[in-house]
């Protein structure tokens, strides 16, 4: 299936990305038909390995089978060890984008290099203790970067205020460097955290409970979208 590949080809575009991780698995390729008539630009699906974060999710062939049910643009996150022995696998499975949490692999350019060779996009991650210099070597080959806004592995936790100032920072960053670089947030994003994070400079958003736990996905997409839109315009 073809998917929404020119999702990133506008610098600062509003981006809402519904996680999976939120979703009802039992039905898992009706709950990604719901956010995709409902609007969102592309579907978060966090790939957890038990031992980098304290949960387990789900593996390439789950992500196979739901690429056939979608034409939404995948934002693959491997919250695994040791990601460059699967990042493959994860492509062949139809992911759009590859994120690679800094603190997972002790060989980042090589992680990135294999996902850029491969003709996908490539993004760092960021967790809530690591600073933001980290990434000063390698800012200009990636096409995102994501700043985790809680501890990764559970959905539904609370949006970690420390790391606004990290998402303003970066947005300094990217803005210097003149590039098309996406800037993403995941937990804990709602109307009001959404509003602070957009306002930092962040313009990709992953929201899991707030939107699979609503009665209205399609309004709540839209709602988060307008305050965003906003607040990033004022940044």
């Amino acid at each position: 299936m073809d998917t929404n590949n020119d999702v990133f080809s506008v610098k600062g575009k509003i981006k809402i990305a519904p996680s999976i991780l939120s979703c009802d698995f039992s039905k898992l390729g009706e709950e990604i038909r719901v956010i995709e008539e409902a609007g969102a630009d592309m579907v978060h699906i966090d790939i957890m390995d038990g031992v980098f974060v304290p949960n387990f999710s789900i593996g390439p062939m789950v992500v196979e089978s739901i690429r056939k049910k979608t034409s939404l643009f995948f934002d693959v996150h491997l919250m695994i060890i040791e990601p460059e022995k699967y990042i493959e696998n994860f492509i062949d499975a139809g992911a759009d984008n590859i994120t690679i949490s800094w603190e997972s692999t002790l060989h980042m350019h090589r992680c990135i290099e294999k996902v850029k060779n491969r003709g996908v996009k490539a993004c760092i991650a960021i967790n809530p203790a690591t600073p933001v210099c980290i990434l000063d070597s390698i800012l200009e080959d990636v096409d995102m970067v994501l700043v985790m806004t809680v501890n990764p592995g559970y959905g539904g936790q609370k949006y970690i205020d420390l790391c606004t100032e990290k998402i303003r920072m970066l947005r300094q960053k990217i803005n210097s460097l003149k590039t098309l670089t996406d800037l993403e947030v995941d937990g804990g994003i709602g109307p009001e955290t959404i509003a602070v994070a957009a306002a930092a400079g962040a313009n990709v958003f992953v929201a899991g409970t707030t939107i699979y736990h609503s009665k209205d996905p399609a309004k709540v997409i839209s709602d988060l979208r307008k305050i965003a839109e906003g607040k990033f315009q004022m940044q």
